[in-house]
């Protein structure tokens, strides 16, 4: 297929990199086109100078961006929604608003074109190791046509429901996060405060009913002091925030979440923008 990406981040320069390897047509589009000229060089796909040269051939079109805005800017006052070829498939990684998705799945009806609202957990490591998770809303013949898209660089694939449940699944995913973040933090805090061995601890833990992806992968870089990768906390603020709007659009209750996201902003101004979620450890080390 003719498969355009929009955006290479951390997550969507591998990403894109797989489509390519899978043997699709790859053209890319990055606001620094340095970086997608470095992306080509090394996958052998095209470069396009605008989203809206990038969409004009593309079977599927593809976004992979910050946040609401951008998705904005990139797909709709870009022109490459209004340039994509009738009948196409535009998928959007970005993980957005639930109300985002459900415009976007409106305006592609509209066009003539399949919308899939498919936001990724899994982080860097998970799109260069190619086993995402793909969290995906649509129509069932939308999903269809996404899913052999999806498994160039993904794992686990499941869809979920209509335009916008995507989002909505992604929005758990985030709370589950930051939940589980705090509470090991807040573990390891007390295991050194209370001069506990907690390498010991760690092994002693990690086999029993507490065991998480996020206890066996963060308590080792934790103990380190080690914050300089992963999932920035800006970003998971910026997910926990469309999760409390959300909330509040449908009357539901997140105070646990409200709070951590409020230690991770206490963690942003102790300089931690870019640091990993794990890093709430650090405010109980000031």
């Amino acid at each position: 297929m003719n498969i355009s990406f929009l955006g290479l981040g951390v997550m969507g320069y591998p990403m894109a990199g797989y489509l390519a390897k899978a043997g699709h047509n790859v053209t890319v589009y990055n606001r620094t086109a340095g970086k997608a000229e470095a992306w080509a060089n090394e996958y052998g796909g095209a470069t396009a100078a605008t989203p809206a040269a990038a969409a004009q051939n593309a079977d599927v079109l593809i976004s992979m961006v910050g946040n609401d805005d951008d998705v904005r800017q990139v797909l709709i006052a870009s022109g490459a929604l209004a340039a994509l070829p009738e009948g196409a498939l535009l998928i959007d990684h970005t993980t957005a608003s639930a109300t985002l998705a459900q415009q976007l799945a409106t305006l592609c009806d509209q066009h003539g074109h399949a919308f899939v609202d498919a936001p990724v957990s899994g982080g860097q490591k998970g799109a260069v190791e190619g086993i995402l998770t793909i969290m995906a809303g649509g129509t069932p013949q939308a999903f269809a046509r996404a899913e052999p898209v999806f498994q160039a660089y993904a794992k686990t694939i499941t869809h979920v429901g209509p335009a916008g449940h995507g989002q909505l699944c992604k929005m758990l995913n985030q709370i589950c996060i930051a939940g589980v973040l705090a509470g090991v933090a807040e573990a390891v805090h007390l295991g050194q405060k209370s001069g506990l061995d907690m390498q010991k601890a760690y092994q002693a833990i990690k086999g029993g009913s507490a065991q998480s992806w996020q206890f066996d992968n963060r308590v080792p870089t934790m103990l380190d002091d080690k914050y300089d990768f992963g999932f920035a906390v800006e970003w998971l603020r910026k997910d926990l925030g469309i999760a409390i709007s959300q909330a509040k659009s449908v009357g539901a209750a997140l105070p646990a979440t409200a709070l951590v996201d409020q230690f991770l902003a206490e963690v942003e101004a102790m300089g931690g923008k870019r640091w990993d979620g794990s890093s709430l450890l650090k405010r109980y080390r000031r």
